[in-house]
């Protein structure tokens, strides 16, 4: 074994891991840290890895007790890591159930079950795919990467950990003086007819925690991102009013172009999204079959795990095999429930698992080519989603009331378990390359599971009461938009209705080719500037007040970039140097989201007791947008001049 692939700690060493208290701050990071991924998905679409934070936590916290080590720290983000990613699954298809009617709220046990069902199947999916993945093809797995310099680091863990502080106290202070005091509007945006012909319209949400996305996924997917909106806004939209004579009668440009968006154009992003997760199976094929074929010569070799190095001990094959059995069954269970025909529940359990392990090594591939943040898990859920409401219509017919929530429920498995198997593979990589024995970590990557499952719910139920979902109404004016789940409903709703529109979606999915197209040319020429398809068709899919926030974030990625390029000549150490200051920026980013998404949770809870979104408020937006813009412009600064600063004192 090469130096370069020698683990930090060696496989003959042992350490304390899976401890009791290692046990108890993973599981109340995994809490806190899936409720702040949960606002943020619901209100902008996006979320991102929280490990890089969950490592900074946990080191700053086991430094206060006498005894800690570097894998129990791993361990702690390994399961708080979890927690964030089922968040990501659950608010990407659930609350599509409230949208269609459904659901009226979110029943607590019949959450928690398809919660933990799709989380722990995607644990167990991943006890095959680890091997396959990391130890055979050596994917980069950059967040995990990252993770392991971190923690690697955790003698700076304590100094580190003020970036997370001042950025959560910058982004709850900022969300409560916007939401909840309503200083200011929280969305800047204008919009003109001219001519009744051309429409033109720009606007911007002043939400830190959008900049701090696009700062954390860098400014390529964020420009990507950004693009995908300027089809929308810039092309499509323009074009649909010349070409259907549309004018303002009766509404502003701004209202117009928000209908024409919710009706016709988003569907653009539909059809783009399909194409991306198909071309994702088909890119992955040969991957996908060397999993499988792993994961079945694991089942047949029945191998003495007492004589596997530490470092390459995973869960035994047979244990996981009986498990993904037994989960099959709570899964009928509940499809039996909404379905109530035996042979049609057990074959949507059947396809369930079978989509879920092969999304789930496409999910773990992605991660390892970009990262969980930039995974597609919309994409390959949307794929999941549309294909089984296309089969449900054949069996139960288009008449069926409950076949759209059926296509959901099988969605939602699906997308919690590609969500955790991203995740965890980043886990893995992160204890492959520090020495964790990898079963602590399956073990660990359950208990993240259960944690973030109990509560979610709870974090539905009190941020369905206090906003909403969906599109602003005059009910719920702050509505939290959901634009993954609100897309999961209306295919869902639109295949049995027949009432989608495919000139739209067949579009979409033609734009989704070009970018393909692009991608492998690009892939040809050797460029490093590749085009993700699922990344420009998000963009597509979002508001463009998200989008271009996002993008201000990325620009602020990009100009610290070019800081740290142009002093590199006066730095001993430059790559040491910039690891350090990339990582105070992402802190302070991370900081921005969890402040936010964490006051945005509070507010709800007045909301919901009084039934009214100003109980907090001391003005009514007296000055528009003016304040928000001028705060962000600050925040934007402070961002940059942090990671700049931090550069420079570590280069002193």
């Amino acid at each position: 074994m090469s130096d370069q692939h020698k683990p930090y700690i060696g496989p003959e060493i042992k350490l304390p891991e899976t401890t009791i208290k290692a046990f108890f701050l993973g599981a109340i990071l995994s809490m806190v840290l899936s409720a702040a991924n949960a606002y943020l998905g619901l209100f902008a679409g996006m979320t991102v890895s929280a490990s890089i934070p969950a490592a900074v936590l946990s080191m700053a916290i086991l430094r206060l007790f006498k005894n800690h080590n570097i894998l129990e720290n791993n361990i702690v983000q390994t399961a708080a890591s979890a927690g964030e990613s089922l968040a990501a699954g659950v608010i990407f298809t659930f609350p599509a159930l409230v949208l269609m009617g459904y659901w009226t709220e979110f029943n607590y046990w019949e959450t928690v079950l398809i919660a933990l069902c799709g989380g722990v199947l995607g644990v167990l999916f991943t006890v095959p795919l680890r091997k396959a993945l990391i130890v055979e093809q050596k994917l980069q797995f950059p967040e995990g990467v990252a993770t392991s310099e971190v923690l690697k680091t955790g003698e700076t863990g304590g100094k580190a950990v003020k970036f997370l502080i001042y950025g959560a106290l910058i982004g709850g202070l900022a969300k409560l003086a916007e939401a909840g005091l309503k200083l200011w509007e929280g969305t800047g945006a204008a919009a003109s007819l001219i001519g009744n012909r051309v429409y033109a319209s720009f606007a911007i949400n002043l939400s830190p925690a959008l900049i701090a996305v696009g700062y954390i996924v860098g400014v390529r997917i964020a420009f990507l991102v950004f693009a995908g909106g300027v089809i929308s806004w810039y092309i499509a939209i323009p074009w649909y009013i010349a070409a259907n004579g549309i004018t303002t009668e009766g509404t502003t440009a701004v209202a117009l172009g928000n209908q024409i968006w919710t009706e016709q154009i988003r569907y653009l992003g539909v059809g783009a999204m399909v194409i991306g997760g198909l071309w994702a199976l088909i890119s992955l094929r040969r991957s996908i079959e060397m999993a499988v074929k792993s994961g079945m010569a694991a089942i047949k070799n029945k191998i003495d795990t007492s004589q596997i190095l530490r470092t390459e001990r995973d869960t035994p094959m047979n244990w996981v095999m009986i498990a993904i059995v037994i989960m099959i069954v709570p899964v009928f269970i509940i499809y039996l429930r909404e379905i109530h025909d035996v042979v049609i529940s057990g074959m949507m359990a059947v396809f369930m698992v079978i989509a879920g392990f092969l999304f789930s090594a496409v999910a773990g591939y992605m991660a390892g080519l970009v990262g969980s943040s930039n995974n597609p898990i919309s994409g390959v859920t949307i794929a999941t989603v549309l294909t089984a409401s296309l089969i449900l219509v054949l069996i139960l017919g288009d008449s069926s009331e409950s076949g759209p929530a059926a296509a959901i429920l099988i969605g939602a498995v699906v997308c919690c378990a590609a969500a955790i198997a991203g995740d965890n593979m980043q886990d893995l990589k992160a204890g492959h390359i520090l020495g964790a024995t990898p079963q602590n970590q399956q073990i660990m990557q359950m208990v993240g599971v259960f944690s973030a499952a109990l509560v979610m719910p709870l974090v539905l139920q009190l941020l369905l009461t206090g906003y909403g979902f969906g599109p602003p109404t005059e009910a719920n004016p702050d509505s939290l938009t959901a634009p993954q789940a609100t897309l999961m409903q209306s295919v869902a709703d639109g295949v049995f209705s027949g009432n989608l529109p495919w000139p739209m979606i067949y579009a979409g999915m033609a734009i989704g080719v070009v970018v393909i197209l692009l991608d492998q040319y690009q892939e040809r020429r050797g460029s490093d500037f590749r085009i993700p398809v699922l990344a420009v068709a998000v963009g597509i899919y979002l508001p463009f007040e998200l989008d271009s926030a996002i993008m201000l974030g990325g620009i602020i990625a990009w100009l610290v970039s070019r800081y740290q390029k142009r002093n590199k000549s006066s730095v001993k150490n430059f790559e040491v140097q910039e690891s350090k200051s990339e990582n105070a920026g992402l802190l302070f980013a991370s900081g921005l989201i969890t402040g936010e998404a964490l006051i945005g949770i509070g507010l709800a809870v007045p909301v919901a007791i009084y039934g009214s979104g100003d109980v907090l408020a001391i003005a009514d937006d007296p000055f528009g947008s003016i304040p928000g813009i001028i705060i962000l412009g600050i925040i934007c600064w402070w961002l940059y001049s942090l990671a700049a600063r931090a550069f420079r004192e570590e280069s002193n």
